[in-house]
């Protein structure tokens, strides 16, 4: 979905209003910026699934999703409208942006499996 205009205009708020993110779109641009993060996804999940051949490949490639999902995570923090203020704020979560979001945490638990999983086996 990165590599489509609909994606990347969708999470352009949350790109804009981030502090450690925002200033990317001066550098990159929209489709550009959105294509880049794809690339990245495809490159880090090609290779964890390295994991039989190599657990050290795997260690440092699940250590590189976890900070992706850790900085797609802080979006939450950054995004005008994730928490739902008609329900009294913090901690219902708008449907959008904020419940977009919430499968990341989901995608974190994965990679952090992912890294102990491998970090076990690295010596083997």
């Amino acid at each position: 979905m990165k590599f489509t205009t609909y994606e990347a205009n969708a999470m352009q708020d949350l790109v804009a209003s981030s502090l450690l993110r925002s200033w990317t779109y001066g550098v990159f641009g929209v489709q550009a910026l959105s294509s880049l993060i794809g690339i990245t996804l495809l490159a880090i999940a090609g290779l964890i699934a390295t994991r039989p051949f190599s657990a050290w490949v795997a260690v440092l490639s699940s250590a590189l999703a976890v900070g992706m999902f850790l900085t797609t995570l802080s979006f939450v923090l950054s995004t005008p409208g994730v928490w739902e203020a008609s329900l009294g704020g913090f901690p219902a979560v708008s449907v959008l942006p904020g419940q977009f979001l919430l499968k990341d945490i989901v995608l974190l638990g994965a990679a952090m499996w992912s890294f102990g999983e491998a970090w076990k086996h690295r010596r083997r």
